[in-house]
């Protein structure tokens, strides 16, 4: 997440336009978070009755989730996309990542996967498509389908829940301004990882999840992002960041200034590199 190159003022955006770009940082991924998958009641001879999704899994860790929960082959739930019917935005165009809602679902004698992921998807457009969501989205120029990806992207670079909101408000800043969003964690997505390792071949990579590389919003979300992402997403810190990078856990530094932020870049790197297991 580390920018490198400062502001540009000339620069097309794709189709997703106007609420389109985002911003930097490295962080601890959402995708991180320690949850037990299953809630076991009883011994271990007892099936699970709840299955939990937490804040920050990416759609293939919910489906590997179901299987196992139901105890199907693996891929079952994946493949069973075609036929569960979910309700999802024409913008998501079938898929469901950012709607498989976080949550503890109640797991019945007979569910299958289909059941399982039309629960999450209705959950998520409860809490979506109600107010405020709905209503704060539309007052940032925004679609919610928009409003869910930049939860995501909150989700997956804020490290603490004070930090929601001034990441936000670095998206919303840098979308003002034409920037782009040079994101870690869509890289991250595009290549199937959880890292805070970013290599100059990585911003190479040919996919629309390079934020390097291509301008505005990823097509889709990067993952499913939980109701304190969204607050975030629809109401922003006031600020006038533009650049945030974690040097060290719980040291989230947020800046205006380009040259600024380059030391806090450089301090971060040396930080890594006395810690290295800090770098997955």
């Amino acid at each position: 997440m580390h920018m490198n190159t400062p502001p540009r003022s000339t620069i097309r955006l794709t189709r997703r336009g106007r609420v389109a770009l985002i911003a930097t940082g490295a962080v601890v991924a959402g995708t991180a978070v320690a949850v037990p998958l299953l809630s076991l009641a009883g011994d271990e001879e007892t099936k699970p009755r709840t299955l939990v999704i937490p804040e920050g899994w990416r759609a293939g860790q919910v489906y590997e989730a179901v299987d196992k929960a139901l105890a199907l082959p693996a891929g079952t739930a994946k493949k069973s996309l075609a036929k569960a019917n979910l309700k999802l935005p024409n913008d998501a165009e079938g898929n469901p990542e950012g709607y498989l809602f976080p949550a503890t679902y109640p797991l019945q004698e007979m569910a299958t996967a289909e059941q399982m992921l039309s629960f999450m998807v209705d959950t998520a457009n409860k809490r979506f498509n109600g107010a405020p969501i709905a209503a704060g989205a539309q007052r940032n120029a925004m679609n919610v389908y928009q409003a869910v990806t930049i939860a995501s992207i909150i989700q997956a670079e804020a490290a603490t829940k004070a930090d929601m909101g001034k990441v936000a408000r670095v998206i919303f800043n840098r979308l003002e301004r034409g920037m782009p969003l040079q994101m870690d964690s869509t890289l991250n997505y595009a290549l199937n990882r959880s890292t805070l390792k970013t290599t100059v071949e990585d911003t190479r990579i040919d996919s629309p999840y390079n934020s390097y590389q291509r301008m505005g919003l990823p097509p889709t979300p990067i993952d499913n992002p939980g109701e304190d992402a969204m607050r975030a997403a629809i109401s922003p810190t006031p600020g006038d960041w533009l650049y945030f990078v974690t040097v060290k856990p719980g040291d989230t530094r947020f800046t205006a200034d380009y040259a600024e932020h380059q030391r806090n870049v450089a301090e971060f790197n040396a930080h890594r590199k006395a810690s290295p297991q800090s770098t997955t």
